[in-house]
């Protein structure tokens, strides 16, 4: 039994072996970095007739498969060699096995062999490469594939020209004709002309051509003789004009008031009963309107005014004037203003469409991170061992002794503390130095916890904490902790997302400690804590 199980294994182990002659496997490095690629490639040889499959695969073992190179065909007299490679990466470090994979020959499997391989951190050497912050996402510059967004822009900005366009053109309009028909013989002569130009009976627009012709002799008969013209029918109209023109002892005659009452009669029949009069009655009909009006306009007895009169006429004649150019100017500024509002709207528009509304927030109506970030820095030595840093404003001397528990504050021997800002600000930064009654080794991780939790007893909430060691340009080691927490706003009570950086340094037998936090995602705060962090500078103390 034991020979027949020997015997067994030596068949597998053997078909094995002579499987394996049917495919070779190798890599091109076995010892890689982070992110970079291995190519693993297999070779098999087969006849002309002989179909080969290689599988697609996404993983190999727990290497990742980021390219699928195409098969490679030598071709070596009656028989193909067949290459196939995979791109493999991996992105944490350790030693990983390329497990065997199985290729299809003929619809029969055969494996490839097993390798190991080896995936190394990269080592940077933070003494000459200084480390940044990762920084947030910047869109690409694709000023094709936002075309859409510049004919927005212009769409909008035409909109709000035309508009104000309209508007200035209205109140213009408005204002030459209350300065062009100071009376209604003037008004009445040019509204005919303009009716004329307008050709609505030649573009067969009767009704139309009627409606006006007839508001212009009622609004003149109105305004020149002072009777209600425009709400009267026909019948009440020529009643109360033959009453008006006894009672201002007009010179008119039956003729003239016959024809007015025949041509308003004409103009009923066309606006109510559809009636459409040939082209010689709608000419005669408007020369009988115009005469009418102008022997309307010349019967009217001319008043001499008195004295009296002529000098009141001239006070009121003077206090119009007044009142027109008061008139004008208010129209003048309205429109400058109407301009500037245009040029405003239209530039905040463009720029929104094209940059974004973050930046015409921040650069119009302004950010008070910005501001800090593009304003006067000051470079100032703090506290004791000294600690020279470069600010944004200078930093205000404060006693933090209220907000350390008493065991702690009687260890301290000395404590300096400098802020500016307050830990419900957007913004803030701190330095702090202290020496201790008992020299000895300080230990940053500690003091760094109790710096945390000193954090949390001011309101932090849900913390995330991520620490690393640190070093100045000086070579002078230090702790840094950094995250996020959660805070309540006192302004608005709702929760928000903070973002805190924290450096500690055990330098010349003190603690030196840097605190800066701010909202999360807010850029310019980022580029502020980049360059106080950076230009942190440890000084030797007063012996």
């Amino acid at each position: 039994m034991k020979k027949q199980i020997f015997f067994l294994l030596l068949l597998i182990s053997t078909s094995a072996v002579f499987a394996q002659k049917r495919v070779e496997t190798s890599i091109d490095t076995t010892k890689n970095k982070i992110g970079a690629e291995f190519k693993l490639t297999v070779k098999t040889s087969v006849d002309t007739l002989s179909k080969v499959v290689f599988p697609n695969l996404k993983n190999i073992g727990a290497l990742e498969v980021i390219q699928s190179y195409p098969i490679d065909t030598v071709k070596n007299n009656d028989r193909y060699e067949l290459i196939k490679k995979y791109g493999l990466t991996q992105f944490d470090s350790g030693r990983y096995v390329i497990p065997a994979i199985k290729i299809l020959i003929n619809n029969k499997a055969y494996q490839t062999d097993s390798i190991a391989v080896e995936v190394a951190n990269v080592q940077v050497d933070t003494l000459k490469q200084k480390m940044y912050d990762i920084k947030d996402i910047q869109p690409a510059n694709d000023s094709l594939g936002n075309w859409w967004k510049y004919l927005l822009g212009l769409l909008v900005i035409l909109a709000i020209g035309a508009g104000i366009y309209w508007f200035i053109k209205k109140k213009q309009k408005k204002k030459i004709e209350e300065e062009v028909y100071k009376t209604p013989i003037e008004k009445a002569t040019s509204l005919l002309n303009n009716l004329e130009k307008k050709e609505l009976w030649q573009k067969g627009e009767i009704k139309e051509y009627y409606s006006e012709l007839t508001d212009i002799a009622r609004n003149y008969i109105e305004e020149a003789i002072e009777i209600p013209a425009m709400e009267s029918t026909t019948s009440e109209l020529i009643t109360g004009l033959r009453a008006a023109s006894v009672k201002k002892k007009m010179t008119v005659s039956a003729e003239t008031i016959e024809n007015l009452e025949r041509v308003l009669k004409q103009a009923d029949l066309v606006k109510f009963a559809k009636s459409k009069p040939l082209e010689y009655e709608i000419t005669e009909d408007r020369n009988k309107i115009q005469k009418a009006i102008l022997t309307l306009d010349s019967s009217i007895p001319v008043e001499v005014p008195a004295e009296e009169d002529v000098l009141l006429n001239e006070a009121q004649r003077q206090k119009q004037i007044a009142l027109q150019l008061k008139k004008k100017r208010k129209q003048r500024i309205i429109s400058a203003a109407a301009i500037v509002v245009f040029l405003l709207a239209a530039t905040t528009i463009f720029l929104m469409v094209t940059k974004g509304f973050d930046y015409v927030k921040d650069n119009l109506i302004g950010h008070p991170s910005k501001e800090l970030l593009e304003g006067e820095w000051v470079r100032s030595e703090y506290g004791n061992p000294a600690v020279k840093i470069e600010t944004p404003k200078v930093l205000v001397r404060t006693d933090l002794a209220k907000s350390l528990p008493k065991e702690g504050m009687a260890l301290i021997k000395e404590m300096q503390s400098f802020v500016y800002g307050s830990l419900i600000d957007n913004f803030y930064l701190m330095v702090s130095t202290f020496k201790y009654k008992q020299e000895g080794q300080i230990d940053l991780k500690k003091s760094m916890d109790g710096s945390l939790q000193a954090m949390e007893s001011q309101g932090a909430q849900n913390m995330i904490v991520k620490q690393e060691d640190y070093e100045t340009q000086e070579g002078v080691t230090g702790l840094k902790a950094y995250g996020t927490f959660t805070r309540v706003s006192p302004i608005t009570n709702d929760k928000e997302r903070m973002y805190y950086e924290v450096l500690m340094f055990s330098h010349e037998g003190g603690l030196q400690q840097i605190l800066i936090l701010h909202q999360e995602g807010d850029k310019y705060a980022n580029e502020i804590s980049e360059r106080v962090l950076g230009s942190v500078e440890l000084k030797q103390g007063d012996k």
